[in-house]
């Protein structure tokens, strides 16, 4: 390994041993920011510290752009944070692999291209070197057609890129985050303006459910209400909440029972469970746990051990640079190169802006053309244009 890496004084055990209760210590933070989102600074930083790193942030990008947004960050100054949305992002080579990667699945430079290959760009030159990093280790949260919201932790020259010990860090914390956030977007409340949760829930325009561990229904809104008036995807039976779907139903009864049992238990459970409606309309599900942290205490009756929310699924359609990828078989160096001259132009500008050889450059480029069929690059303009229509079939 170059020495760029040099390892890390204290290295953390893939098993976590001591480092459990603080594992789920940090889960319960990670639940409570739904209640307060004020309180996200401090839980990334407690994240950072967990998976190792100097700094860490939420944030979004934009493929089509690119660009993006830094919603809480730390360990990266202003004036980097401004320079990379405004600047580097469209030089950053991370921003394609993370576009195609696996949901709660952590991804580093490694992932993407060599490291050796990370040191010539002019990202790494520019806006990571100057600040001492050789890596984020990052994990998607959420997909749109052009949108990806990720968690990431920055690591300095000094713990080297990521190892098998961060990744299996970020792992476990992954699935709570995202979960935090996909639930936090349903509504913002501060528990300090609220006098009972449940009275303030009952606004939302989305079903809610307060249940036991059972699935004992606690507590329902007028959303909620009127999904089991429906009786289509959720019924009441005999004061319990159950899924039309069986396979559905034994998952949630599973969330439930994990729920009461803490924050780290529900794991990976419940994240989104779909639900579908006899019209084939489509339902996800989520649940946040009530049984520890701020959400016991914030007015709701300790009889309840999750809320489980209920909306209409989005439509999920992929990237353009995702059905241009999977098309025609490009590697994620390929799909960067077009990118870039779709971007930026001819072989010499792309070259200056990925901080590579022009010999690189054409022999991307001509794989390009082998695989696409293009002649020309304007050709390759005119097929991601033609993909990024959304006349697409």
């Amino acid at each position: 390994m170059t020495s760029l890496w040099p390892i890390a004084a204290r290295l953390m055990s893939p098993e976590l041993g001591d480092s459990s209760q603080d594992l789920s210590d940090l889960i319960g933070c990670v639940y409570d920011t739904v209640l307060d989102s004020s309180s996200w600074t401090g839980v990334i930083e407690k994240a950072m510290q967990f998976v190792g790193g100097i700094g860490a942030s939420l944030y979004t990008k934009n493929a089509a752009l690119p660009s993006g947004h830094a919603h809480h960050v730390i360990g990266i100054a202003q004036e980097y944070q401004d320079s990379y949305f405004s600047k580097y992002v469209a030089f950053d080579p991370t921003t394609t692999g993370q576009f195609f990667a696996e949901v709660d699945e952590p991804i580093g430079i490694e992932d993407v291209l060599p490291f050796s290959d990370f040191t010539e760009t002019r990202f790494y030159r520019e806006w990571a070197q100057p600040q001492g990093l050789v890596d984020c280790l990052s994990t998607v949260l959420d997909k749109s057609v052009t949108n990806v919201a990720m968690f990431g932790v920055f690591r300095h020259v000094r713990d080297g890129v990521a190892d098998d010990a961060a990744r299996h860090r970020l792992r476990l914390l992954a699935p709570h985050i995202r979960r935090a956030v996909m639930i936090g977007r349903i509504f913002d409340l501060k528990t300090s303006e609220a006098a009972t949760l449940a009275d303030t829930l009952d606004g939302l325009s989305v079903g809610l459910f307060l249940v036991s561990s059972q699935g004992r229904i606690v507590h329902a809104n007028a959303a909620g209400h009127a999904l089991l008036d429906s009786a289509d995807i959720l019924r009441a039976v005999s004061g319990r909440l159950v899924a039309a779907d069986g396979q559905a139903d034994r998952t949630l009864r599973d969330a439930y029972a994990a729920a009461a049992q803490g924050d780290e238990a529900l794991g990976t459970r419940g994240i989104a469970v779909p639900l579908m409606g006899q019209d084939e309309t489509r339902y996800l599900a989520h649940l946040l746990p009530l049984t520890s942290g701020a959400r016991r205490d914030a007015g709701l009756t300790r009889s309840a051990a999750a809320a489980l929310f209920v909306r209409k699924a989005e439509l999920s359609v992929a990237s353009p640079p995702e059905v241009i990828s999977k098309a025609f078989k490009l590697t994620p160096s390929e799909l960067r190169v077009l990118l870039a001259i779709v971007e930026v132009g001819g072989v010499p500008d792309v070259a200056a802006a990925l901080g590579v050889a022009e010999t690189t450059i054409k022999t991307h480029l001509g794989r390009l053309f082998e695989k696409t069929g293009a002649t020309r690059q304007a050709d390759l303009v005119k097929l991601f244009a033609g993909y990024s229509t959304p006349l697409i079939a």
